[in-house]
């Protein structure tokens, strides 16, 4: 397609993406779930699982092959400004007086997954046709792994805002973990990448490039956005315009050298100074881009999600284990880690529930394993159930354990004054 072919073409598209969330966030608003379980299972609706198996002539129509980067290319858009939020809320809830049960909980929260997922893989291997050729198995198992060891830390802190949650001891506990959590991840899914290459020369460059962008951040980044914030002559629009530059330059670097764009967005979100002119600044940056761009990705994520690959019994029976090794994983062990550090059970089962929620997060990671020929589409297909589910069960869980609480409270013997 000519690019006056694909304007027409990306505007139809974006109408129908944005109107087919809103419709989905309307109908599961009313089961409990937040917009991001909506934009995720609408961006599904849209791919060849549903509209391309309904009316394949005109899903074709709606979303041509070629429009596919362009929706990439603007879904990342709205990722990086996500990003850049979930690093700066980052900061927000680092609290020292936790961070002993925090680290504890985030630990448990990737080790566990990781080592089922690479075990889940490995056990796979020659039995289910998930696997790339080329690919070294070590490499697929310890994508998978990382995959499932991933916190939706952006869905938990906005679960944890809506619902009035900020000043409980577990809702603070999880956004910790939460952030360690996906901080931890995106390290390793970094060096899973770069084992992918198979290139030492490509490590090198990754490993020096990130030392060299962390310098750069810390001595350069840091004090030029200091600068932007409390610069009083500056207009709001120059300000906006400094802070995505700083933010779109990093993007860019951090995807040059592989370690992809998202990691140079939460890391400049990290070094963000707190203020109120800065948190104007990262709500204008993100409110647009939440609002257009985010869904962009999720119906990218949708066109790439095949779900007659189970159509095949062993990747079903791969898929089932998955999902059940991923919630055993990380809720099972971020729950038994803050019991063994004390905390409540009421405190210690909604923290692992919190902390199961893929979301977003994963799809990321997938995405990026899928754009650098790591992961097969019948993976990928797996891995967005895995998402899936463990997004999905995140809010009904909660409010089963509030109504057993509430329950327990109305039957417990009240206190008869003497």
């Amino acid at each position: 397609m000519t690019p006056t072919e694909l304007g027409p073409a990306f505007f139809l598209a974006v109408v129908v993406i944005l109107l087919t969330c809103r419709l989905v966030v309307a109908v599961t608003s009313r089961l409990g779930q937040p917009p991001v379980v909506a934009e995720m299972i609408a961006g599904v609706l849209l791919g060849p699982s549903l509209f391309g198996l309904v009316a394949p002539g005109l899903s074709h129509q709606v979303f041509p092959a070629d429009l596919k980067p362009v929706l990439y290319v603007a879904g990342q858009i709205g990722l990086v400004a996500l990003m850049f939020h979930a690093g700066y809320e980052f900061r927000a809830h680092a609290n020292r007086a936790l961070a002993g049960t925090a680290a504890a909980v985030s630990a448990a929260g990737a080790t566990i997954p990781l080592l089922l997922g690479v075990g889940l893989t490995v056990l796979a291997h020659g039995h289910v046709p998930l696997f790339v050729d080329g690919v070294s198995m070590w490499v697929t198992a310890a994508f998978v792994g990382v995959a499932l060891a991933i916190t939706a830390f952006p869905m938990l802190a906005r679960i944890i805002t809506e619902r009035g949650l900020s000043g409980t001891r577990f809702g603070s506990l999880a956004l910790a973990a939460g952030a360690t959590d996906d901080a931890l991840a995106w390290v390793l899914l970094a060096g899973v990448l770069s084992a992918a290459a198979g290139d030492a020369g490509h490590v090198l460059t990754t490993v020096g490039g990130t030392v060299l962008f962390l310098a750069a951040l810390l001595a350069a980044a840091r004090p030029l956005l200091a600068w932007i914030v409390d610069q009083a002559r500056l207009s709001d629009e120059a300000r906006l315009l400094g802070t995505v530059t700083v933010l779109f330059c990093a993007a860019w670097y951090t995807d040059l050298i592989d370690l992809y764009a998202v990691f140079g967005a939460f890391c400049v979100g990290l070094v963000m100074p707190r203020s109120t002119a800065a948190e104007r600044l990262v709500t204008t940056v993100q409110s647009v881009t939440q609002v257009v761009f985010v869904p962009m990705f999720f119906a990218y994520s949708g066109l790439n999600t095949r779900f007659d690959v189970f159509a095949d019994p062993s990747v079903t029976v791969f898929g089932a284990v998955a999902v059940v090794l991923a919630v055993a994983g990380k809720f099972g062990g971020c729950w038994a880690a803050a019991r063994l550090r004390g905390e409540r059970q009421s405190v210690a089962v909604r923290i692992g529930a919190l902390m199961n929620a893929r979301g977003l997060m994963q799809l990321i990671a997938l995405n990026i394993g899928l754009t650098a020929g790591i992961v097969s589409q019948a993976l990928f297909s797996t891995l967005v159930l895995v998402a899936l589910v463990t997004t999905v069960m995140t809010s009904p869980v909660l409010e089963w354990l509030d109504r057993r609480d509430a329950r327990t409270k109305e039957s417990a013997p009240q206190a008869v004054p003497v």
